[in-house]
């Protein structure tokens, strides 16, 4: 069996969208024999594998079972564990660290999988923003990935989407503790700003409506909740310039860049990896009709809607019905 903790890969000197990295990581899981079929499960937006957030699919009879594949789950860039603001020495620490993209995080992770002996990917399966690595994977190395799997997520970051970034970003930039990221100790009033401008996106107003913010009791107030599960998570866990730092590269994101010179519908009918896109019904800001236009456009795709109030958090993990059904899909769609 592959070692479960977490693994560092030095990359040495690596360039980046807004410069280089004189020592770039990648942190990174391995689950199950090298022998096996290869899956890729690449972090999203506020996840770090050392807070197990790969483990509602990974595992054991879920859908990424480690007795029948070989999973690698990364660390994207900027999210506190793979080189990111809070941790590069100067001259490239906090604020000065340079802008990062998706094709970054997708060669740094190819160097890795070149590194532990894989030479072809069965699948990429990815949430939110992993679900656009999945694409960025299918776009920049398309003989290597056999199949991909995006849940909630979308092949280029909308207009809209990269709008409802602006206002936690926004939140965040304008507090008298951040400093213009040049704090000394945790900007804790615009990191619980940020909370509270990005929360309302996270689910459905039909969630909200059915107070199913209480957690069968875990939260008795709204306050409880947004102060609890939303402040306390980013205040205890992140990064005030790694938050913003990985938020530009979700905003940056769209597979027509790396190829096709900003021929988008072109850069869809180019992929030739196999698709399940999973949208959710309630989704705010990776808007299911985002996903029916995109599967238009490739060549061999399937759409599975999630029919859930829970929003985008319904393909993170949030309740145990959508994983359920996201596993359920990932069986069939891997058999």
């Amino acid at each position: 069996m592959a070692d479960q903790s977490i693994q560092y890969h030095h990359h040495g000197r690596f360039k980046v969208l807004g410069g280089v990295l004189p020592d770039a990581v990648t942190a990174y899981q391995t689950y199950g024999d090298r022998s096996k079929p290869c899956i890729v499960f690449p972090t999203c937006y506020g996840a770090k594998l050392g807070l197990g957030s790969q483990s509602y699919l990974v595992g054991e009879n879920k859908a990424l079972d480690p007795t029948r594949y070989f999973v690698v789950t990364f660390a994207l860039f900027c999210n506190g564990e793979s080189s990111s603001p809070s941790n590069t020495p100067a001259p490239y620490n906090g604020p000065y660290f340079p802008a990062i993209s998706y094709e970054d995080n997708i060669r740094a992770q190819y160097a890795v999988l070149q590194h532990l002996g894989v030479t072809r990917v069965l699948c990429l399966v990815g949430f939110s923003m992993g679900g656009q690595q999945a694409y960025h994977w299918a776009a920049v190395f398309p003989d290597f990935v056999e199949k991909f799997v995006a849940i909630c997520s979308s092949a280029r970051t909308s207009p809209h989407n990269i709008c409802f970034l602006e206002g936690p970003k926004a939140a965040l930039k304008a507090a008298r503790d951040f400093e213009n990221g040049h704090y000394t100790s945790p900007p804790q009033v615009g990191i619980r700003a940020f909370a509270r401008a990005y929360s309302a996106w996270a689910y459905g107003q039909t969630w909200f409506r059915q107070h199913l913010y209480r957690m069968d009791g875990l939260y008795p107030t709204l306050e409880s909740f947004l102060c609890e599960a939303w402040e306390g998570r980013f205040v205890t866990n992140w990064d005030a310039n790694d938050m913003l730092a990985l938020l530009e590269t979700w905003q940056r994101g769209d597979i027509s860049i790396v190829r096709d010179g900003g021929d988008f519908a072109g850069s869809l009918r180019a992929i030739k990896a196999k698709a399940l896109i999973m949208p959710c019904k309630t989704d705010l800001y990776f808007c299911p009709e985002d996903s029916v236009n995109e599967v238009s456009q490739l060549r061999d795709a399937e759409l599975a809607v999630i029919d859930s109030v829970w929003g985008h958090a319904a393909g993170g993990g949030a309740n145990a019905a959508d994983v359920a059904f996201i596993t359920t899909k990932i069986h069939e769609f891997l058999a």
